[in-house]
């Protein structure tokens, strides 16, 4: 059926009234066609992929019609720039911890009633998207989200498939909620002479969050699982009794002055040293470079299969093989965990002779990031960070063994173990997101009202026209170094630069649809196929299609590639073309069927 449909479509006139199909036509549906292959089945990165698409569009100029400079444009146009800008703006925002500060009161307003926090935290989260970009928006949240849960005894995944939803919707109360809505603007203005106000579409994205948001807190919440129990140690979590373990290195065995690494190597054994009990010592890591002793304890994250052997070898001199405590692991002590009734006398004891410096902490590998398909040998994560992942929870499945040899996945949890400067590292690093953190500490409180002023400023003089939105993100960006909101060296490591080079890499392969008569060619023959039916439901068929192809390839490239074709369709149909490309944004930023349709 598709077969006769595709040649049908591309035969002359086809029965309704399309124009000539040329060869232009064709090499940029090739290029389209491409683009949805490697969008759909990320053999290379999403921001790689449309890297090669900008470079195929401008090297194949004759057929595309895009030269150089123009292919380049994206790197230049207002829409990137300002993404770029609200990335900076939004991460002024978290150094100030001005999220934290409200989830401690969302606590004490709610009186730990689960269904009043859920519509707080929806409300948070929906008000703020809409001027903060929704991504980081929801980074800043899951930490605060996962403590709320653990404090009032609450299963955190009632709450975060919620926050996340709320956070797309609430991205549609403004012009810069989403990087979706910025790049629609620009091709709006390219196309139409006419670019999203900054509440263009305020009135729509209330409607949208109230009743979205109504749906979560009534029906939402009975849909969504408690899969994760609340307040429960990530060591029971990730079901490590049986891979944490105490290795003793008896008198006379053969690995006695070797260094931790060493020993690794030449038994060739899947464990990692986590830290060394000596007399009334203990070492914490880097380990790698200290030389074992005769009457060491060894902390280690192993198989049991490999303990087993590691016993058995009678060279080795190992004994022990018992269960780990918290508390031999040196961790911190976690005020949201449920207690086994261990008495206080004993905690204070070991905090006396040494006090705990390393905690668990549980990392998310974010989809579309450099780290993604990569396993943590070749990222040397271990070295990098100073910490050590101890497991890794994949869908429902747990993974504890070969860590290192691993291929990391979009959505990976992680459980590592890491002190506090790895953690603020690790907190910095745009390829996770640090989901559940034992103390935080280092925001910058008395900033709160000078960056929430910065941003409001920003929103104000876009509004009122006083400045174009790029030159008033950019100014907040200069405003944010000059109070000290930022620090010059934290700008860089704000910026998304996946969304930047995605965004500048997919506006060429728009502007090929449109000069090669590809758009126009696309929105005859949706035109023709829709004969009969009004307008109304025209719009409806491009946002249903729409929603559907944003849910498996990014939602930017979707509305690259659709609105040019939506226009072109209203045009022919002699309807109000903003309407289209009004029904394609809201489409595209409102992926809500899988897992994978939005960066959230």
């Amino acid at each position: 059926m598709l077969l006769p449909a595709i040649l049908a479509m591309l035969e002359p006139g086809a029965g309704m009234g399309l124009p000539d199909f040329t060869v232009d036509m064709g090499v940029v549906f090739a290029l389209v066609l491409l683009a949805l292959v490697l969008f759909i089945t990320e053999i290379i990165p999403v921001d790689v992929t449309a890297i090669v698409l900008m470079v195929l569009v401008v090297v194949l100029e004759p057929w595309t019609g895009v030269g150089a400079n123009e292919g380049l444009y994206g790197f230049a146009s207002p829409a990137t720039i300002t993404v770029l800008a609200m990335f900076i703006l939004s991460e002024g925002i978290r150094r100030t911890g001005a999220l934290q500060m409200v989830g401690d009161r969302i606590i004490r307003i709610t009186g730990g009633k689960p269904r009043r926090q859920l519509a707080a935290l929806v409300g948070l989260s929906g008000g703020t998207a809409g001027f903060i970009n929704n991504t980081p928006v929801v980074a800043m949240m899951i930490p605060m989200t996962v403590n709320i849960a653990n404090r009032t005894n609450v299963s955190p995944s009632r709450y975060l498939i919620p926050i996340s939803f709320a956070s797309m919707m609430g991205g549609m109360l403004t012009l810069i909620g989403t990087s979706t809505n910025l790049l629609a603007s620009d091709i709006s203005e390219r196309l139409l002479d006419r670019p999203f106000s900054m509440f263009e579409f305020s009135q729509l994205g209330i409607v949208i969050l109230l009743v979205g948001s109504a749906y979560l807190l009534l029906v939402g919440w009975y849909l969504t699982p408690p899969r994760l129990k609340p307040r429960q140690d990530p060591i029971q979590t990730f079901e490590m009794d049986d891979y944490l373990t105490e290795l003793h290195v008896r008198e006379g065995s053969s690995l006695a002055g070797l260094t931790v690494q060493a020993m690794v190597e030449e038994l060739d054994i899947d464990l990692d040293v986590l830290r060394i009990r000596r007399d009334d010592t203990r070492l914490e890591q880097p380990l790698g470079g200290r030389r074992i002793r005769e009457g060491d304890v060894l902390i280690a994250r192993t198989d049991p299969s490999t303990v087993r052997e590691l016993l058995d070898l009678p060279d080795v001199a190992l004994g022990g093989g018992g269960r780990v405590e918290r508390v031999d692991l040196g961790m911190r002590p976690d005020p949201g965990l449920a207690t086994d009734g261990e008495s206080e006398e004993e905690d204070t004891e070991e905090e006396e002779d040494e006090p705990p410096r390393q905690s668990l902490v549980e990392l998310v590998v974010l989809s579309d990031t450099r780290v993604v398909g990569e396993n943590l040998r070749s990222l040397g994560f271990a070295q990098a960070f100073d910490a050590w992942v101890l497991a890794i929870r994949r869908g429902r499945g747990i993974l504890h063994k070969r860590l290192d040899g691993i291929r990391l996945k979009g959505g990976d949890t992680l459980l590592v173990q890491a002190g506090p400067e790895a953690i603020r590292r690790l907190q910095a690093d745009r390829n996770f997101i640090v989901s559940r953190v034992i103390e935080e500490d280092g925001f910058r409180r008395k900033r709160i009202p000078v960056a929430l002023a910065i941003v409001g400023g920003v929103v104000a003089a876009a509004t009122t026209g006083l400045l174009p939105i790029v030159t008033a993100a950019l100014a907040g960006v200069v405003a944010l170094v000059a109070t000290r909101c930022l620090r010059p060296n934290e700008l860089y490591a704000a910026v998304d630069w996946n969304v930047i080079f995605l965004l500048a890499g997919v506006i060429p392969l728009g502007m090929a649809l449109e000069r090669s008569g590809g758009a126009a060619y696309l929105g005859q023959f949706l035109v023709g196929s829709t004969q009969g039916l009004p307008p109304l439901l025209v719009v409806g068929v491009f946002y249903l299609f729409t929603s559907l192809i944003t849910n498996v390839v990014s939602n930017n490239a979707s509305v690259v590639l659709m609105i040019p074709v939506a226009v072109s369709a209203a045009a022919a149909m002699d309807a109000n073309p903003f309407a289209f490309v009004m029904a394609v944004t809201f489409a595209a930023s409102t992926a809500l069927l899988t897992p994978v349709g939005y960066q959230t």
